[in-house]
């Protein structure tokens, strides 16, 4: 690719991004921004990780907004068959057009590029670089070993309920939080976020573009990226993984129900789903490690809007999507403020489950259930006891109680559970 071709790319790139920020509604992320760009004081690259059309993009823009930098999209038709010896001339290409003294670069989706590692990895030295993904394994790589302990990671997630209220222009206060008319208008906004999701574009497009969104995960992230031949099959796991958000698997039961021979390709394919940030993955809590890597795992998808949108269900089952909901929250906070906080769920022998176990260090800091109830009496006595059990077990005594509409603290054999509604739990995001 010539060096004018690429200056003309960057050009025509760089005028769609002012276009955006002069038309669009662009939301503040509810993000520890300083503490990113803090990252870049030192010869370090910042990486922002996460699902594709989250805003990786506009967010790494934000980030720069008031300093002199270069911008490349490798995400873009015309960069097709560009390789690492023509990203030279990309720098070349900024050099010309923002003069010798720009300092920050920013290389969207760039794992587009085949051996782009050296590039990146020489370009750090002497510029404040941030690289796009959306791989969990962009950095798993040369690039990994050439930079121990020299790049930031961070994930970007959907829009958290307060960026989805944001994006809406619906203010609430502290005090709102008291008012009846605040609270039945927070309810019905928590109903449609669990319906439609956080991706930015849905709230442009309509709830429509949702299923734009997974083909490009799929095609693009995964059967591109992996070569996958057996196409069918992939697509079919892909969508009963989906349906069984919140709920337990095993890779034994996908294989027997794909009727793929390898339980190895099935684990691999979970991976590749994984590694796009389309699903995740939750280990059951066990002391022992051998127990927690046999055990089944629960999943979850990365966006209620995308289960909606994808998933194979007779019925909305708003307890489970509540779960995912919640699941999802409780992995943004962890990348956006706590990332020293370990997530699982519990269940013993009985079949007794916990939906969320949240460990900092050797303690159990926290056990959550999450209930599709609006009164103490549609809270099940089985989640109750499921609840006690485990906090005998794992000697925790902060338990919290999701729920639809139901707020209280109550006392049962000695052990005090707090009851929050979902839509109080997610304003306060961290």
């Amino acid at each position: 690719m010539n060096l004018e071709e690429i200056k003309r790319i960057i050009v025509d790139q760089r005028e769609e991004i002012k276009e955006i920020f002069e038309k669009e509604n662009i939301i503040e992320r509810q993000i520890p921004h300083k503490k990113l760009i803090d990252a870049l004081k030192h010869p370090n690259i910042l990486a922002i990780l996460g699902v594709r059309r989250s805003g990786k993009s506009i967010f790494s823009l934000l980030l720069l907004k008031e300093k002199k930098f270069g911008y490349l999209n490798f995400d873009d038709e015309r960069m097709a068959g560009m390789d690492a010896k023509d990203l030279n001339s990309c720098l070349q290409a900024f050099y010309e057009l923002h003069g010798t003294d720009v300092e920050h670069i920013i290389l969207d989706e760039i794992q587009n590029i085949p051996g782009w590692e050296l590039f990146a990895n020489r370009l750090r030295r002497t510029k404040k670089v941030i690289l796009t993904g959306s791989n969990a394994k962009l950095l798993s790589g040369e690039l990994a070993t050439h930079l121990t302990g020299r790049y930031i990671d961070f994930t970007l997630y959907p829009f958290s309920f307060r960026e989805y209220l944001k994006m809406k222009d619906i203010k609430i206060t502290e005090e709102g939080l008291h008012s009846t008319k605040k609270i039945v208008r927070l309810k019905k906004e928590m109903e449609e976020y669990i319906l439609e999701g956080g991706f930015p574009e849905v709230h442009k497009f309509g709830r429509i573009i949702l299923g734009r969104i997974y083909e490009d995960i799929i095609q693009k992230d995964i059967l591109l990226r992996y070569g996958i031949r057996n196409r069918r099959i992939f697509a079919e796991i892909a969508k009963y993984l989906i349906s069984q958000f919140s709920s337990e698997i095993t890779y034994t039961k996908l294989k027997n129900i794909t009727l793929i021979k390898n339980v190895h390709t099935v684990k691999n394919y979970v991976d590749y789903l994984a590694n796009a940030y389309l699903i995740f993955i939750l280990e059951r809590y066990s002391p022992k490690l051998k127990k927690q890597m046999i055990a089944p795992k629960k999943v979850y998808c990365t966006d209620s809007g995308i289960i909606n949108s994808v998933a194979f269900m007779v019925s909305k089952n708003m307890g489970k999507l509540m779960e995912n909901v919640v699941a999802v929250e409780l992995k943004r906070r962890k990348s956006y403020w706590h990332g020293n906080i370990e997530i699982y769920y519990w269940k013993d022998h009985q079949q007794r489950e916990v939906d969320f176990v949240l460990k900092k260090g050797a303690k159990i800091e926290q056990l959550i259930q999450v209930t599709y109830a609006s009164g103490k009496d549609e809270i099940s006595s089985i989640e109750i006891k499921a609840m006690l059990k485990a906090s005998n077990e794992l000697k925790c005594k902060n338990l919290l109680i999701l729920t639809w509409d139901y707020e209280d603290e109550f006392e049962v054999e000695n052990r005090k559970i707090k009851c929050i509604p979902l839509w109080k739990w997610l304003f306060h995001s961290y």
